[in-house]
């Protein structure tokens, strides 16, 4: 799951440009329902299967743009009073208590939800449908380590070896969804307070840390286009499936024992104006037609049950079958907390 291509391809695809319809200007004329969905920055879907969706359902679907996971969660907390639209997606595992505790959604139950996101329920009541699920991993270019003669690193702890000294590129987990996911896999894998003496371990090893996943990824990390210097970055465990060369074999590899569940949800906002209408969308992002496009618009897994992955996933880019993961709960009581130690450790 490259979040660069997806960004790209966002910013190709006009009909997805912030506010405007999902048909685009030289389509029918909207439909008597308007259903405004507030998405993260990277949501992109094929427009022909929007634009059939659209003329099945008689519902005009508009896209307002919202920022990262984070942005997103903020914005409809802070926005729950006069919600910015109808439903909701891209809240992901690390920010859906806090949606949820302050009573952003509305229940809706689909029935796609049975074949396999109800795995991934938030509460009981059905608030939040899980949409797809994007696994955040270490990644590395395996050329580099061929080329160098360096043993290839393979758990969080062999990021603390000297011989990785000045090799990691991470995004900081105050500024970055995958960072923070980071952050609650190093607290899932050594415990509280455990993990902060591996983050005074990490840091000592110069680690580069930076705003965001594109800057980490797409400036620092040797094995993306941008061929920066270090071969070890926080990425997704299907980020390798967009890395590959004129053979169709990745140049990178994701490290499997490294990774933290991250699911992305959908929900009806509370106070939605057609919360009908709103249900509908969540109900077509689980239809096989939009889940088996998933994977190739936004380079992340299909929720839903037997959904196909691309050609070449299952060799470059497996579904992590042993992802550590925290409780919502706990992740609602300490967040703030331990986003606040970290940057007292790291920062100072």
């Amino acid at each position: 799951m490259n979040r660069y291509l997806r960004w790209v391809a966002a910013l190709a695809v006009a009909s997805l440009t912030t506010g405007c319809s999902l048909i685009g200007s030289s389509g029918p004329e909207p439909a008597a329902r308007t259903v405004t969905l507030v998405a993260h920055d990277s949501f992109v879907a094929d427009p022909a299967v929007l634009a059939d969706f659209e003329r099945r359902s008689g519902i005009h679907l508009e896209v307002r743009n919202s920022g990262d996971a984070g942005e997103l969660t903020n914005k409809l907390v802070l926005s729950r009073a006069a919600p910015l639209g109808d439903v909701a997606y891209g809240v992901d595992s690390t920010f859906a208590s806090r949606a949820l505790g302050a009573g952003v959604f509305a229940p809706h139950r689909s029935a796609a939800a049975e074949r396999g996101p109800q795995r991934y329920a938030q509460d009981q009541e059905q608030r939040l449908t899980a949409i797809d699920v994007a696994d955040v991993c270490l990644n590395i270019d395996t050329g580099w380590f061929a080329q160098h003669r360096v043993p290839e690193p393979a758990t969080l702890r062999d990021l603390t070896d000297p011989r990785y000294r000045g090799l990691i590129a991470l995004p900081d987990p105050t500024t970055s969804s995958p960072g923070l996911a980071f952050l609650l896999g190093t607290v899932a894998a050594f415990g509280d307070p455990g993990w902060q003496d591996y983050w005074r371990d990490l840091t000592a090893n110069d680690v580069k840390l930076s705003a965001g996943w594109e800057e980490a990824y797409n400036q620092d990390f040797s094995g993306a286009t941008g061929q920066g210097p270090r071969p070890i970055v926080l990425s997704y465990a299907s980020s390798p499936a967009a890395e590959v060369d004129e053979t169709g074999r990745p140049r990178t590899r994701a490290l499997l024992d490294t990774c933290y569940r991250q699911v992305e949800y959908a929900g009806v906002l509370a106070g939605a104006k057609d919360p009908q209408a709103a249900g509908e969308v969540v109900d077509f992002l689980l239809s096989p037609e939009f889940q088996a496009q998933v994977p190739d618009q936004m380079y992340v897994y299909p929720a839903v049950d037997g959904v196909a992955l691309p050609p070449g996933w299952a060799e470059s880019a497996p579904l992590p079958q042993d992802p550590a993961e925290l409780p919502a709960a706990e992740v609602e009581r300490n967040r703030d907390r331990w986003v606040e130690q970290w940057r007292t450790l790291v920062r100072g």
